[in-house]
């Protein structure tokens, strides 16, 4: 059983176009569970009601408890032996469900799964955004679905984070004791994937696409970018996690944590748009500093 847990805070239509998404699966091995994080809709909770799909369970929380608390809350709910933390603006092809059951299948031994994944944007047509060109770059080149770990992978992820975190399947073994940090919302993805890398779980890499990934200026890591509260926290978490690796025997992860050469390119493309931005130029100084230091 794959079941699907979608911390939910966003647009009530993606919402739903989410979950229909998932309704209309090849594979019926699945269920959906949805923690709306007490958003100030109506209508969420009433559609809800109206789906009858025992399938489907939705949750609300009794306050909003913040990005990283309801994902935690999402990671206590999950019964499921493989799981899926999908963003309530993503979409998830017809076969996701039968291609992640049948990958891991074949890789019994693996701890993720990073399916093949396409951007999309607010309407949902298809983008291709910098950021994403750059993660085609930095992301290994594989034709059939393959298994990578150690530290070459967790090098590879600090050099550059090449997942997209809302399309990645888990073991449940894997997560079931691994507790999501409340003092991280941007850097969330990269540093629970690494804490199951650093542990021994292995990632396979699968290129057929079943996913598709929302990119839009509303998300909270276009927000935070360009307000500089993302490089304050990614240069926080690169440094903890440089000396962490260093103590744990892998001098090359710690190496490409020091370094951050793409989180440090990316900080310099934010430049120009918060000189133009009076309300913005603050934040120039907060960005030549993660650049520089």
């Amino acid at each position: 059983m794959l079941e699907v847990l979608v911390p939910f805070w966003g647009d009530p239509s993606h919402l739903r176009a989410a979950v229909a998404s998932v309704q209309a699966q090849t594979d019926p091995e699945w269920r959906l569970v949805v923690v709306d994080d007490h958003y100030p809709d109506p209508s969420v909770a009433q559609f809800f009601a109206g789906l009858h799909d025992e399938r489907i369970t939705y949750v609300r929380n009794d306050v909003n408890l913040g990005i990283s608390a309801n994902f935690e809350r999402c990671r206590q709910l999950a019964t499921g032996d493989l799981v899926v933390f999908l963003g309530c603006d993503d979409l998830l092809h017809p076969t996701y469900v039968e291609r992640a059951r049948s990958v891991l299948a074949a890789f019994p031994g693996a701890a993720i799964l990073q399916p093949g994944v396409c951007v999309i944007d607010g309407s949902g047509s298809e983008a291709r955004p910098l950021g994403d060109r750059v993660k085609d770059l930095l992301r290994p080149r594989v034709a059939a679905p393959t298994e990578l770990s150690g530290e070459p992978l967790a090098t590879s992820l600090l050099r550059g984070n090449w997942l997209y975190w809302p399309s990645l399947v888990f073991r449940r073994a894997w997560i079931a004791e691994r507790e999501f940090r409340v003092d991280q919302d941007i850097v969330l993805d990269l540093s629970f994937v690494l804490g199951v890398v650093r542990d021994g779980g292995s990632l396979v890499l699968d290129p057929e696409v079943t996913f598709s990934y929302r990119r839009h200026a509303a998300s909270l890591s276009s927000t935070a970018a360009v307000d500089g509260s993302r490089l304050a926290e990614e240069g926080r978490y690169f440094a903890e996690v440089a000396a962490d690796l260093a103590q744990h025997g892998w001098p090359r992860a710690a190496r490409a944590a020091r370094q951050r050469w793409v989180s440090r390119l990316h900080a310099l493309t934010l430049v120009p748009g918060a000189l133009r931005n009076p309300a913005r130029r603050e934040s120039v100084r907060h960005i030549w500093a993660h650049v520089t230091r």
